[in-house]
């Protein structure tokens, strides 16, 4: 194997992408080398490019949603061999961990196998998006009282809580409808393009929402889904538009998620809170939640529990990328997940 691989790198705070070489990285304590045949993309990766937020060491690699094959193991690995077809979520902060290169360092602890009825591509579609909608339910800063799924079955017995869930077709929205069919939520309300209704009923979206409407008319036909208190709305989209709508919606001591910054103030008489889905595993805080819910994702893709998300697979390697970035920039991109391939980069 060549000690250099092609790169797609970020030179300087709000530069411009290109490719180029770099040196292959090798594996430490608990990390594994993987060769990434599928690397999928994030809104956040065009924010950190456009506003330069997060990076702040450069040159930089960005893209965290990994899929490849082991080519390494550093020592203390154990359950992964050579070979192996996995999953995983890289680290845009540490160069030698993003995704957009042909080779690059995953933790172990926060990667899986990829099971025989899934692809690299579809599993690269994975890791980010599952992992702040487990964030933003099950995070311990929450307090909200969810118990984790793969912890604790839901009993039947139960009484049923209804959710919210604006933007269930995006990624983050695609897999917060699915965890909270885990977890036994009804009804699952959620808010989409009517291109993307049957996309998220197959999810488990119980009713369903044109996205479109005015926030007055998706308030009032929310609200009359449900008798009982909405206490958790999950704002995948949260722009001010969302997170107003979300807000209103919510119950005395409800609990709004965003994945982004808020722009709702939180008022003193409700008790309702706005909490924010980081869902980065190799944050320290993160680290016992993500350890136990990395172990589940191999068993939850084998079942089909947990779907992955639509995909459109980008040309021209890690330089499909940057065109990539620029669509979903421009809103060009809905219900669908890019993914690249950098082994094809000419």
């Amino acid at each position: 194997m060549s000690l250099q691989q092609k790169a797609l790198i970020l030179p300087k705070k709000r530069g411009n992408f290109q490719v180029g070489s770099r040196s292959i990285p090798s594996p430490g304590t608990g990390q594994l080398l993987v060769k990434v045949l599928s690397a999928a993309l994030n809104p956040v990766d065009y924010k950190i490019q456009h506003t330069g937020i997060y990076v702040t060491h450069y040159p930089a690699v960005l893209g965290v949603d990994i899929a490849g094959i082991i080519e390494e193991l550093g020592e203390g690995v154990e359950n992964f061999r050579k070979g192996d077809k996995v999953l995983a979520h890289g680290h845009f902060l540490i160069i030698d961990q993003g995704a957009f290169q042909q080779y690059t360092l995953t933790v172990a602890t926060f990667t899986a196998k990829i099971p025989s009825n899934q692809s690299f591509d579809s599993a690269a579609t994975v890791p980010l998006g599952l992992d702040t909608a487990i964030a933003g339910l099950y995070g311990n800063h929450l307090e909200a009282g969810i118990d984790p799924p793969w912890v604790k079955c839901v009993s039947g017995h139960e009484p049923k809580k209804p959710i919210v869930i604006l933007g269930g077709s995006s990624s983050v929205g695609s897999y917060a409808i699915q965890l909270a069919r885990l977890s036994g939520f009804y009804p699952i309300v959620t808010t989409a393009s009517p291109s993307n209704e049957d996309l998220v009923r197959d999810y488990g979206a119980t009713h369903f929402f044109d996205r479109r409407l005015s926030g007055n008319q998706l308030v009032a036909a929310i609200n009359k889904v449900t008798d009982s208190p909405i206490r958790i709305v999950f704002d995948a989209i949260s722009v001010p538009k969302t997170q107003s709508i979300g807000w209103r919606l919510l119950a005395q001591n409800g609990i709004l998620i965003l994945t982004l910054s808020a722009s709702v103030k939180e008022d003193e008489c409700k008790g309702r809170k706005v909490v924010l889905a980081a869902g980065s595993p190799h944050l320290p805080p993160n680290h016992e939640l993500f350890r136990s819910s990395w172990t589940m994702v191999e068993k939850w893709l084998s079942e089909g529990v947990i779907q992955p998300n639509n995909h459109e697979i980008l040309p021209n390697g890690l330089e499909g990328i940057i065109g990539g970035l620029e669509r979903m920039r421009m809103g060009q991109v809905s219900g669908t997940k890019l993914v690249a391939h950098p082994q094809e980069t000419q």
